[in-house]
C-alpha cells in the first residue's frame, strides 16, 4: 500500500479509501445541497478532500475521525474555528451531543464498507436530531437499502432501513475516484429519517425478530420461515397468505405481522 503526498499511508484496518476526484466531490456537494447555516457532521473525513469542499459552502462543521494521524493532519490543514475535529470511533460516538437547539444535524460520510450498516443503525438511535444522512457506500449495499419487494436485492436490510428512513440513491461512483481504489463500485445515498416511525418504538425488537426470522430462510414460505414465531392462522390474521415468500412482503406487511405477534403475546 503506497504512501501519498500527504505522507499518510492508507490503513487497511480502517477501511481507508480516500476520495480524490474533484469532479465527483463537486457532484456530491451539489447533491447534498449544503447551506451556509447547516450543522454538518462528517464521519471519516480522511485527509479532508470532501471536507474542504463542504467548508466552501458552510460556515462551521464537525468531523469525527478515528485515525489519530489524520486528526493531526486535519488540525494542521484547517482553521480550528471552522472545522471542529473529534477523535473517536463513530460506532460509539454520540452525535446528539453535537446538535444545537432548533437545528438538526446533516450527517455526511465516505464510510468504511465494513462498518457501514452497523454505523447507520447506530446513528438512527439519534434520529430526533438528524435531518438527513448522505453516505458513500458500496454499490451493492445501496442497491439493497433501496430495493423494493420482489427484487433480487430486497432483504432484511431493505426492510429495516425503509422502516426507519426514506432511501434515495443519488449517484454511482467508480473505483478510480478513490485512493487506493476499492475492489467494488460505490454509490452515494440519501437517508432521511422518518418524522414518525410507523410502529411504536417498543415494538421494534419484535419487528426485528420477525424480519430476521423470515429472511433467514427467504426461499421458504412464510408458514415455514416463521413457524417458531407465528402460526399460519396468525399470519392470515395479519391479512397475509402464509404461502407467500418473505421477499414478497413490504414494510407495512411486516408491521402487520408484528402487530399480531405483539397482540397475541399479551394475551
Amino acid at each position: 500500500m503506497t504512501q501519498d503526498r500527504s505522507g499518510h499511508r492508507p490503513r487497511k484496518r480502517f477501511g481507508q479509501h480516500f476520495l480524490h476526484d474533484h469532479s465527483v466531490i463537486a457532484r456530491i456537494v451539489a447533491a447534498i445541497n449544503v447551506q451556509a447555516d447547516d450543522r454538518i457532521v462528517e464521519i471519516g473525513p480522511g485527509k479532508g478532500a470532501l471536507t474542504r469542499a463542504l467548508l466552501e459552502v458552510t460556515d462551521i462543521m464537525h468531523a469525527i475521525e478515528l485515525d489519530r494521524d489524520l486528526v493531526r493532519h486535519l488540525a494542521d490543514s484547517f482553521d480550528p474555528t471552522r472545522l471542529l475535529v473529534h477523535q473517536g470511533d463513530a460506532l460509539s460516538f454520540d452525535v446528539a451531543t453535537l446538535a444545537a437547539p432548533r437545528t438538526r444535524l446533516r450527517i455526511v460520510g465516505n464510510l468504511p464498507y465494513n462498518i457501514s450498516t452497523p454505523l447507520m443503525f447506530h446513528l438512527l438511535q439519534s434520529r430526533d436530531v438528524i435531518a438527513d444522512m448522505h453516505f458513500m457506500l458500496q454499490l451493492e449495499v445501496v442497491n439493497r437499502l433501496a430495493a423494493a419487494p420482489d427484487n433480487a436485492d430486497y432483504g432484511r436490510l431493505s426492510v429495516m432501513a425503509q422502516l426507519h428512513c426514506q432511501v434515495q440513491p443519488l449517484m454511482w461512483v467508480g473505483a478510480g475516484a478513490f485512493t487506493p481504489p476499492p475492489k467494488v463500485e460505490s454509490a452515494l445515498v440519501r437517508l432521511i429519517p422518518r418524522a414518525q416511525l410507523p410502529l411504536p418504538v417498543q415494538h421494534i425488537p419484535a419487528f426485528t425478530r420477525i424480519v430476521a426470522g423470515a429472511f433467514s430462510q427467504r426461499r421458504k414460505t412464510l408458514r415455514n420461515a416463521l413457524r417458531n414465531l407465528l402460526s399460519s392462522a396468525q399470519i392470515e390474521a395479519a391479512g397475509i397468505d402464509p404461502a407467500q415468500r418473505p421477499a414478497t412482503l413490504g414494510v407495512d406487511d411486516y408491521i402487520a405481522l408484528c402487530a399480531i405477534y405483539e397482540r397475541d403475546a399479551e394475551c
